[in-house]
């Protein structure tokens, strides 16, 4: 996802897109050991994508705990 995409996401919304990316990458860590993953650059991507939606979230978090 791209960073505009996700900062219009809620919080809830991230961290439901992160639980969902994390088990992607679970799986394309599984078949990269069994020898099928043609593509390994999506392991990479799947790893940045994760660490950009947390950033983000962890933005809105402190955000929101200023505001408060």
């Amino acid at each position: 996802m791209k960073t505009k995409d996700i900062q219009e996401l809620s919080v809830a919304e991230i961290e439901k897109k992160i639980r969902e990316t994390r088990e992607k990458l679970l799986d394309l860590r599984l078949k990269k050991q069994t020898g099928q993953v043609e593509k390994t650059h999506e392991i990479t991507a799947a790893r940045k994508s994760i660490a950009r939606m947390e950033t983000i979230r962890n933005e809105k978090i402190a955000a929101e705990k200023q505001s408060a």
